[in-house]
């Protein structure tokens, strides 16, 4: 049987690593084992959860954050079955996760069975289609739909933040707003440029995904949102920068006085720079936690010496690692990584709508 194939190596790992006796090891597969020829499923105790989650973070090919994977704090909601519970327990999750600026790497995990988020993230910017274009995130203008369709009315901006859409079971998702006091946004202004701020930029300051699920050990949690904190070049030089999402390198180029005819001035790239300095100085300035790409890439190579000493072999997808701003300054850059995935992990799902 699948599930309990990996339930034993997930609990075998666990006693493994925390040094726990041998005793133990056996009582506790005898548990797991009886719960799911009985059930079909087992329940993770919260010890065992808060490690897979931990362990979840140290195998994300794609994440170059891992040096902190041992930080990560979880709040075990698996009790809540209601939707206004569940909303309830969303807002601490980002009211603990930002913490002021200063940011808490957490996820919250619900029910293993019944609970869905539909948002790609807890915040996030609506996206409208307009007889002038799209007004606000490209990204989110699916979703903006289907809110619109359960009753949400936006205000048209640039900014909107989506409400939380929250399914238990097979009941109708019920959509919740986010009272305004626990969205922390950072607008965006540059250290020289004044006009800069004129430009009217904002991003919120957490990133906490929401449609991923977590695997541990045969389980899957379909709704654990989770976050650590942002690298400058996620908004500067994607979110912010990407032709298909706000698009403001013509913009900032153009301000700049550069030459936008030719790809030979660099007018992508110098604007590309000046964006990217704008988000950092602005989060710093803010006291809000981002790192900048190459410390994130130094933090990287501290996380690889560690698993190295720890014996382990650290996986990874390259074209994910590398930073989209000047790559080859990294050392990830010139490294070849195994993609190979392993459990527990963080995985992309269907979207339920």
């Amino acid at each position: 049987m699948a599930m309990l194939n990996e339930a034993i190596d997930f609990i075998k790992l666990y006693y493994s690593e925390t040094e726990r006796s041998e005793e133990e090891l056996v009582r506790r597969l005898a548990e797991v084992e009886h719960d799911i020829q009985e059930n079909g499923f087992y329940e993770h105790t919260i010890d065992e959860l808060k490690f897979g989650a931990q362990v979840g973070w140290r195998n994300s090919n794609k994440c170059i954050g891992r040096l902190f994977w041992q930080t990560l704090q979880v709040l075990d909601r698996r009790e809540l079955t209601s939707e206004q519970d569940i909303f309830q327990g969303l807002l601490e999750h980002i009211d603990f996760a930002t913490n002021g600026g200063r940011i808490r790497p957490t996820i919250t995990i619900f029910s293993q069975r019944n609970v869905r988020i539909w948002n790609h993230q807890l915040i996030r910017y609506a996206g409208y289609e307009t007889a002038d274009g799209i007004v606000g995130d490209p990204d989110s203008v699916e979703f903006t739909k289907k809110c619109e369709q359960l009753g949400w009315q936006g205000q048209g901006g640039r900014f909107d933040v989506l409400p939380l859409v929250i399914q238990v079971q097979e009941r109708e998702p019920q959509l919740f707003d986010i009272p305004a006091e626990y969205i922390l946004e950072v607008p965006i202004r540059h250290p020289e440029f004044e006009w800069f701020k004129d430009l009217g930029l904002k991003w919120y300051a957490v990133p906490m995904i929401s449609n991923m699920k977590l695997e541990v050990g045969g389980i899957t949690y379909a709704a654990a949102p989770f976050n650590g904190w942002y690298m400058g070049t996620e908004i500067g030089a994607r979110n912010l920068a990407d032709d298909y999402r706000y698009n403001m390198l013509p913009t900032i180029a153009e301000k700049m006085g550069l030459n936008t005819v030719s790809n030979s001035s660099l007018w992508k790239d110098r604007a590309l720079v000046e964006l990217n300095a704008a988000v950092l100085y602005s989060y710093k300035e803010d006291e809000v936690s981002i790192v900048d790409h190459h410390t994130a890439a130094q933090q990287f190579k501290r996380f690889e010496s560690n698993e190295q000493n720890a014996g382990r072999d650290v996986t990874g997808n390259w074209t994910w690692l590398i930073p989209p701003l000047s790559p080859a300054t990294t050392h990830i850059f010139h490294k070849p990584y195994d993609n190979e995935r392993k459990t527990p992990n963080y995985l992309y799902q269907k979207a339920p709508y």
